[in-house]
């Protein structure tokens, strides 16, 4: 696989009058973690059945693994795996079983067959219970072998469609770990989600997705850049030097009472170079220095006029 793992271009979806997809246009690395955000209703599942053929799209066009997902189908399936927001597996069936059953689907053999099945159940912590029905299983064990049985064929692309929702936060913090050790493998990880958490711990990428538009991509970091609000931070000795800087940094908001001073800036590495040189000048040195920049709460309000429905992981 190229360097590219994704590449999408106007990408539209309607169900009779109601736009879901309204030209999407997405570029993924290989072996990256890229994050769709978006609230429910946003339109990223409806993104992920696009990608993997599930649904086909009336307008623009996509590859996925170097394969065009119109023409090229059965290339686009058998490069992906696929983990929806419930977890698919046989409540009937143990959990080495699940596993077994759908190496037996893709006619995995003997030695290859077995080892396969055994690495998936070590490497998701499930094999003390392998030999239980996927019933007993927890919401947290059913989504790591739900993610395992996709792994069987180890694909290049991984699409998970909002993997945690559910989840008490510490399960789903061990999914967020099995996610970062994929990439590890060069596995490309394609996550939707509602949870502006997730996206900042895990996305390489984040695009926001409102009504059918993303408004909005780019790294954690570059997304908070792009609200009002963030600034810099300086904390001093003395008095007197709180003083000297607020004359040089007119446009600080001091605090007396904790000898701080608050520069707005973009929180970029540029606008903390230009205060420190300034301060450096007049030979002022500040005792803390903090940069502070909104978080995606922020940036998803001020980019889509409304709030996620994100539940709270804490």
């Amino acid at each position: 696989m190229n360097s590219t793992a994704i590449a999408a271009s106007g990408l539209r979806k309607a169900y009779g009058d109601k736009t879901v997809l309204d030209g999407i246009d997405l570029t993924i690395g290989a072996g990256t973690i890229f994050a769709l955000l978006g609230p429910n209703g946003a339109g990223k599942t409806t993104t992920v059945n696009v990608l993997t053929t599930l649904l086909k799209a009336d307008g623009g066009t996509a590859r996925v693994a170097g394969h065009d997902i119109a023409s090229a189908t059965k290339a686009v399936r058998a490069a992906i795996g696929v983990t929806g927001q419930f977890a698919a597996v046989d409540d009937l069936l143990t959990g080495q079983e699940n596993l077994e059953l759908m190496a037996d689907i893709h006619r995995l053999k003997g030695g290859d067959r077995k080892r396969v099945v055994t690495d998936l159940l070590d490497r998701f912590e499930l094999a003390d219970s392998a030999r239980k029905r996927a019933a007993t299983y927890s919401g947290g064990m059913r989504r790591k072998l739900d993610l395992a049985m996709t792994l069987v064929t180890r694909p290049q692309i991984v699409f998970l469609d909002e993997p945690t929702t559910g989840l008490d936060p510490r399960s789903r913090r061990t999914m967020w770990e099995i996610v970062r050790d994929l990439t590890s493998d060069g596995v490309t990880i394609f996550l939707t989600t509602q949870y502006l958490e997730e996206a900042d711990q895990l996305a390489d990428r984040i695009a926001v997705l409102d009504q059918g538009r993303i408004v909005a991509e780019g790294t954690a970091e570059e997304l908070k850049r792009q609200v009002p609000g963030s600034y810099i931070g300086l904390r001093f000795t003395h008095i007197s030097e709180l003083d000297a800087a607020a004359r040089i940094l007119p446009d600080g908001t001091r605090d007396d009472e904790s000898l701080t001073l608050r520069i707005p800036g973009d929180g970029g590495s540029k606008s903390l170079r230009r205060i420190l040189d300034r301060l450096d000048e007049q030979s002022l040195e500040a005792a803390e220095i903090s940069v502070h920049t909104p978080d995606l709460d922020d940036v998803f309000l001020s980019l889509t006029g409304h709030a996620t429905t994100e539940v709270t992981t804490s």
